[in-house]
Formats: C-alpha cells, sequence, structure tokens
C-alpha cells in the first residue's frame, strides 16, 4: 500500500475567491468545444452547446423575476437531462440551489423552504412545489420561450453555489451554503492527482440532494467531460448499474462503500463486460479496505471522508491517499 501523501501538500491552499465562477468555468469549455456531448440520460442526449442555451433561457427566466446573486432557488426535479440544465440556469442567474428532492417527505420540504428563505421554486413536469407553498413557482418549461443569450450577471466565487441541508437525524435538519469558491478549490487541489479531462465518462449517480453529486457533475462540466444521468431504478440495480458503466464507457466512478460492495458481487456474478474505468472515488462513508478485495486488479482513490466541497477540503490532500490494491491487503 503506497501513501503519496507528501509535507508539502500541508501547506494552505488558495483561497479562489478570485476568478472565473462555476457557470463562467463551464461556458469556457462551451466555447472550447461546443459540440461535444454534455450530458445522456436514458439515450437522449444534449451537447455543450445545447445545454448552455437551455441554461441561458432558464436564467433569463429567473432573473425576470427578481433572482440574483445570494438568492436561493429551490429546485424540485427528478433525474433528467433538465435536471442538469435546471442547475446551470440558476447559476448563471447569481443564485445559489436548495436541493429539493421529490422524493422526500412534505414536512421536510416545507421546512426546508422556510428555513432557507428560499422565494422561487424551480420545478420539472413531473414533480412540483409543496401544496403550502405560497411563493412563486417556475416550471421549467416556462423558460422555452426566454432568449438563450447569456444573461449578464455580476457573481463572485465568494457568492452561494448551493445550500445542502443535513439529514436532521440528531435534530432539525440544518442548511450548510457553499460558495462558488469551495467548490473550485476542491477541483484545483485535486486536479494534479487526477488528471481528468474531456475524454473522461462520469456518472451523477447519486441524488442532487447528497453532496457527492457536486463532484459528479462538476467533474465532468468543469473538464468538458460527458455525464450519464443515471436514472433511479438503475441507481437501484447493480447488475442494471454495471451494464451502463460498461455501455456508457465510463471512466470515472464515485460510489459510497456500501453501493460498491453491491456492485462489486454483480459484476462477480453476472458476465464479463468490458469497462473503462480509470478511477473509483469513495465517499460518504467509512472506508474499509478489506470489503474491497475482489476488486484488486483496480487502483482506488480511498477517501476518509466525504468529498464535501467545504473549507475541510483546503487540506483535500491530506485527507485523502492514493491507494494501489495488492494482494496482501
Amino acid at each position: 500500500m503506497h501513501d503519496s501523501t507528501e509535507n508539502q501538500d500541508l501547506r494552505p491552499l488558495p483561497t479562489f475567491e478570485d476568478g472565473p465562477c462555476l457557470h463562467e468555468r463551464f461556458e469556457a469549455r462551451v466555447d472550447r468545444a461546443p459540440d461535444a456531448v454534455a450530458v445522456v440520460f436514458e439515450g437522449k442526449c444534449i451537447d455543450y452547446r445545447e445545454l448552455d442555451r437551455r441554461a441561458n433561457r432558464v436564467a433569463n427566466r429567473l432573473i425576470r423575476l427578481g433572482v440574483g446573486p445570494d438568492s436561493i432557488v429551490a429546485l424540485s426535479a427528478e433525474r433528467s437531462l433538465d435536471l442538469v440544465v435546471a442547475i446551470l440556469g440558476i447559476l448563471k442567474a447569481g443564485a445559489a440551489y436548495l436541493p429539493l428532492d421529490p422524493a422526500y417527505p412534505p414536512d421536510r420540504r416545507s421546512f426546508m423552504l422556510e428555513d432557507s428563505g428560499s422565494r422561487v421554486v424551480l420545478t420539472h413536469a413531473a414533480s412540483g412545489a409543496p401544496s403550502s407553498w405560497q411563493g412563486a413557482v417556475v416550471r421549467l418549461e416556462d423558460a422555452e420561450a426566454e432568449p438563450d443569450t447569456r444573461p449578464r450577471v455580476r457573481v463572485e466565487p465568494r457568492n452561494l453555489a448551493y445550500v445542502i441541508y443535513t439529514s436532521g437525524s440528531t435534530g432539525k435538519p440544518k442548511g450548510v451554503p457553499i460558495s462558488h469558491a469551495n467548490v473550485v478549490r476542491l477541483f484545483e487541489a485535486t486536479n494534479a492527482w487526477y488528471g481528468f479531462g474531456p475524454t473522461d465518462v462520469w456518472t451523477l449517480f447519486h441524488s442532487y440532494a447528497f453532496d457527492f453529486s457536486v463532484w459528479e457533475l462538476w467533474g465532468a462540466l468543469l473538464y468538458g467531460g460527458k455525464l450519464v444521468v443515471v436514472p433511479s431504478w438503475v441507481s437501484r440495480s447493480p447488475d442494471a448499474f454495471y451494464e451502463l458503466l460498461s455501455s456508457e464507457g465510463v471512466t470515472v466512478l464515485n460510489q459510497t462503500p456500501s453501493a460498491f460492495r453491491q456492485l462489486v458481487r454483480a459484476v462477480v456474478e453476472a458476465p464479463a463486460r468490458p469497462l473503462a474505468l480509470r478511477y473509483v472515488v469513495f465517499g460518504g462513508e467509512a472506508l474499509e479496505l478489506q470489503g474491497l478485495r475482489p476488486s484488486q486488479t483496480c487502483a482506488f482513490i480511498c477517501s476518509t471522508s466525504s468529498f464535501a466541497p467545504s473549507p475541510a477540503m483546503r487540506r483535500a490532500r491530506s485527507a485523502s491517499r492514493e491507494l494501489a490494491l495488492d494482494p496482501a491487503i
């Protein structure tokens, strides 16, 4: 087992409070390779140019409602191409998104809306705002008539990008605001280790209400890669997910250890399929290396904690280890 952490990694990392925000970095990728496939979902795909245009329409619709920097827009959407469009549109309007997973109990959704101070709910056709909601509701379909030009909104890295609520297992859920700079710091701090690029294929496996989804989403879009949105039913079926990994040529897989163990069993028991994986990134749970023994031929990136782009990620490399598993483990 090799630990690649070095003493120089303990030096403070830059704050990244200057420079482009997340959506601006995405736009730079659009300008560089507009025809590259950006997002795939259930056999449908959109390229970077079209993703940018659709997100611009959403942003312009929100701006007309008075949404701006550090506004919080609640997003209630199912897994789809439009989920990615909506997140980008909210950021382009200068706002932060609040994941309002349609699967959440009504009481939790209502609490989050009230506690966050959100005044707008952006919804997909298949979902909606809680029945008790008295604020503005914008359906993604409503934005189709808006101009697809990029909005001119001044957004700084210190502005909020999203707000994630804790589970509330020890009391009421608590909102954790995350800035653009926090997310950019995560990728800048790890860029030299992984070498992510436009040929990489990522899965959006986790709920957009789970912080791990931020790593998945921007790991693809900040580097010009392809993001495969995993349907809910596939995320619950290790066999189907194994097939998707093979058919889509996924190169970067992000998993909790418990989910990965189920996937390993499916891989061992199913007929062999070709895989293009370069990395498996673990987060969200404690990692027990003994549970990975069936995967000894792979190299893994093992984290001691969730890949949440909070200020703690300033020392991201000292909290993560690149491990090569060998039969002795």
